[in-house]
């Protein structure tokens, strides 16, 4: 019996494996929402709540404590969306199915109810949440390896390279000498043999006394002289390293690690320290703020127990007594320094004086924040003008300058500034 096959059936079939080979690989591709908007000002917005509200838990493409969001509007309704992030422990505890299997499969870690947050703000979060932030793999590839090579390119010479130079220079001085002795033994013998005069004989040969010369007078003024020196720069050196702390890096009552925090998982530093956009201190976290998250996350990497780390936040708390912090860096009572003006108005990035803070397992004065520091950056940085209304009647009273204002234009080297 004779079965006949359509040609027509052919592109289907391969359709459907194309399909199944990219569904091996993993890709994924999601619809949004409809409602949920595209636009650059409701992604930027969405941005602001996310960083402020979700980061600490959450990516986009990827999981971390919870899952990544991208498609979320896709996978359930926007209704349900909204209603989970409301305040999602009151839908699993009406035992909402989804909720429930979402809450059981990441270890029952309760999220924080959302409850302050409008319709426009989801809307605006859930924007960000599917359009936001997707990079292209390729392009990231090839940031990676530029920025590699900007970073070997632009490292200067190493100091072993250094060193291998100095000793170079070194061996060459050195067979320099040793050829122009040949030379001068060469010639002596050379004028040996000729018929000189009686002082002439006597000149070429010659002979240096050395220990007169180091008990000379000029010897020893220039041996003292260089002595006093040395000791000079030596005490001026130290000097003015009394009350500089770099590098100071003090053993704390917890074992936090910023490597861990704002590293892997990519905590901002406000969530911690509150009030880095609002007052002269950045404020070290109480431990209300820690229990936040440590509620739920009892060790690190899913270990079982409660970690012996942990367990001290949590006797704190039992306690009713402060963790008492080592304050790391310390400026003297006589300067003035608000970390609002720097970070809120002038867009100052925490990086800029405490280091890669993102990769300290413990913390360390990173900057020496000597006067002389301060001074040079007020004199080296740009005012920051865009997107910061504090600036408008400046800008407009500089408008015809052509070259960029900095921050000592506008004061930033002024004693009062600093020492009231």
């Amino acid at each position: 019996m004779s079965i006949n096959r359509s040609l027509s059936r052919v592109p289907m079939k391969i359709s459907t494996l194309v399909m199944l080979l990219f569904l091996s690989l993993g890709t994924q591709v999601f619809a949004a929402h409809p409602d949920v908007s595209d636009a650059e000002e409701a992604i930027a917005a969405g941005k602001s709540i996310f960083n402020a509200n979700c980061r600490t838990c959450h990516r986009l493409d990827q999981k971390n404590v919870g899952p990544a969001l991208r498609g979320v509007t896709d996978r359930h309704s926007i209704d349900w969306t909204k209603s989970f992030i409301r305040n999602s422990q009151a839908l699993i505890a009406s035992g909402d199915a989804e909720a429930v299997a979402i809450y059981n499969e990441y270890n029952q870690l309760a999220m924080p109810a959302h409850e302050f947050l409008s319709d426009d703000d989801l809307l605006n979060l859930l924007a960000y949440v599917e359009y936001g932030d997707k990079a292209d793999p390729a392009a990231a590839a090839a940031g990676g390896e530029g920025a590699e090579g900007g970073v070997a390119g632009g490292s200067g010479v190493p100091s072993e390279y250094l060193t291998i130079i100095l000793g170079v220079l070194v061996l060459v001085l050195v067979l320099i000498l040793v050829v122009l002795g040949l030379i001068i033994s060469i010639l002596t013998k050379y004028l040996n043999t000729q018929n000189l005069e009686e002082d002439d004989q006597a000149f070429v040969n010659q002979k240096y006394d050395f220990a007169k010369v180091f008990k000379s007078d000029a010897m020893i003024i220039i041996v003292t002289t260089i002595v006093i020196a040395l000791v000079a720069k030596t005490a001026i050196d130290e000097l003015y390293t009394v009350g500089v702390q770099q590098g100071y890096a003090p053993k704390q009552p917890i074992a936090f690690s910023h490597e861990l925090h704002a590293g892997q998982y990519e905590m901002q530093c406000q969530y911690c320290h509150t009030g880095v956009e609002l007052g002269k201190s950045a404020n070290i976290p109480s431990a209300n703020i820690c229990m936040n998250c440590h509620m739920h996350i009892q060790n690190v990497g899913g270990k079982d127990g409660i970690s012996p780390e942990i367990q001290k936040i949590y006797n704190a708390v039992d306690n009713d007594q402060p963790i008492e912090w080592v304050r790391v860096h310390n400026l003297p009572d006589l300067s003035y320094f608000n970390h609002a003006q720097h970070v809120a108005v002038g867009g100052v990035e925490c990086q800029t004086c405490h280091g890669p803070i993102e990769e300290m397992e413990v913390v360390y004065q990173h900057s020496s924040l000597t006067m002389g520091w301060c001074i040079d950056c007020h004199r080296q940085t740009n005012i920051r003008f865009e997107k910061n209304e504090y600036y408008d009647k400046l800008v407009q009273l500089h408008s015809d300058s052509k070259d960029p204002l900095k921050v000592k234009d506008i004061g930033g080297l002024e004693c009062a500034k600093c020492h009231y």
